[in-house]
């Protein structure tokens, strides 16, 4: 044989084994999956597989003649009760194709005649559907329920080789989504740490054949999440705090925030006592964002808590100050060089002290004569007296005359807020040059 006539002669064997509709006939459709039976003997047809509603009949096939030949189409329905193949439709107008719809679960044959000979091909079809429901029929201040329920029929088809009943496996998955994110993979979820916003979940349900149902239910919040900041945690006694209330989903009007007395003061008491603290809240505030003044030096754990109310539960969370609020302890400064020359640097002579409640401070020459003296019984921070009262600080004059260069001597007397008796004296300088 002439070898190149034999090697055309595989190319187009190969070309008709490759081209669909030339040289054998097949069964189609439009089903959302093909998959092959199980039957325990000969050969294996093809299970047609179409999602949509329950009572839909969406199932349709498509036969088509060898080699694209005119053909008549005899359809034929399997009876389960005689093992036969009934029949179900013909088609003698001379096409290529037949396509029956409208099809009932079961198994379809077909047998097609055309100028190449007659040939036999067998297909199933099932109208898959899934059916769900989503409720939350629990929910409290720790957790809720999540419940979902689906409905989907049993695909049972024959094993013609046997006549026995076999179930397509149909590969169900369940999940909880809160919009993207996946919540549970469990039909029935329990949820702990409940969202404070109202969300919505969905249930959803698909197999592996892409038939997919989903319910949404509405979670409606019943919980809260406590959360606040501070505007300063740290500072000199009084120490003023603003606490801003960034508590999530919490009833207005039902706030309570918890400030405790003084660390060391609380474990002095306990030592003292062994270990019984009799009360360890200072204060509690009942503003939604209250503002406080911290009058003594110490450091103070604060807490709050925010309480929602519904129709079935009181739920509250709590949350602690990380940290504490410090009000520093007292102590008091003085310099010792002084230039009152209208340079505008170091023209006043300023004892700097902080956290004191009271304080004195007097001036004198270096004969002990008394320049200079101002008092307080109720200090509000240095930084204020400094500002706003004149007489706290000295400009180096006396009944308004200027005082001549030389040594010049003070005494500060006074009690902190953290209670300390606070006293230092000591030497200065007065320059006048510039």
């Amino acid at each position: 044989m002439n070898l190149f006539k034999l090697l055309g002669g595989l190319l187009l064997c190969s070309c008709l084994i490759l081209v669909p509709g030339i040289g054998f006939t097949q069964i189609t459709s439009t089903a959302d999956e093909v998959v092959p039976t199980e039957y325990s003997g000969g050969s294996q047809d093809k299970i047609h597989v179409f999602c949509g509603q329950k009572g839909d009949v969406n199932a349709a096939l498509i036969a088509n003649s060898s080699n694209n030949e005119p053909a008549s189409f005899e359809w034929q329905k399997y009876n389960p009760l005689t093992g036969n193949f009934d029949f179900f439709s013909t088609d003698s107008s001379g096409k290529t194709t037949s396509t029956i719809s409208g099809l009932e679960n079961g198994c379809y044959q077909v047998k097609v005649k055309s100028t190449s000979g007659e040939k036999t091909y067998t297909a199933w079809v099932f109208n898959n559907y899934i059916e769900s429901a989503a409720e939350i029929p629990e929910s409290d201040c720790n957790s809720f329920t999540l419940k979902g329920t689906f409905d989907t029929p049993k695909l049972i088809y024959t094993d013609l080789s046997n006549r026995q009943p076999l179930e397509l496996n149909k590969g169900i998955q369940v999940k909880w989504l809160d919009g993207d994110v996946v919540v549970s993979r469990v039909i029935n979820s329990k949820v702990f740490d409940p969202p404070t916003k109202d969300t919505k979940y969905t249930f959803q349900v698909s197999d592996k054949f892409g038939c997919v149902a989903q319910s949404d239910v509405l979670y409606r919040s019943i919980v809260t999440k406590a959360l606040f900041s501070v505007s300063t945690d740290k500072g000199e006694a009084p120490l003023e705090v603003t606490f801003t209330n960034d508590s999530e989903n919490g009833d207005p009007g039902k706030f309570e925030w918890f400030i405790f007395r003084d660390l060391d003061e609380i474990k002095r008491e306990s030592a003292a006592n062994n270990g019984i603290v009799k009360d360890s809240i200072l204060i509690k505030l009942y503003n939604d964002n209250p503002v406080y003044t911290f009058e003594n030096s110490g450091s103070y754990k604060v807490k709050l808590v925010s309480r929602k109310v519904s129709e079935f539960h009181t739920c509250f969370d709590t949350i602690y100050l990380d940290g504490y609020i410090v009000a520093d302890t007292s102590f008091v400064d003085a310099p010792n060089v002084f230039t009152p020359n209208g340079d505008g640097m170091n023209d006043e002579f300023i004892i700097k002290f902080w956290s004191m409640k009271e304080i004195k401070i007097s001036i004198f020459n270096r004969w002990g004569k008394l320049l200079h003296v101002w008092e307080s019984n109720n200090v509000i921070n240095f930084g204020n007296t400094v500002e706003t009262v004149p007489q706290s600080v000295w400009d180096g004059k006396v009944g308004g005359k200027v005082c001549t260069p030389g040594v010049y001597y003070y005494v500060v007397e006074g009690r902190g807020r953290d209670n300390e008796r606070r006293r230092t004296s000591g030497f200065f300088h007065l320059f006048r040059d510039k």
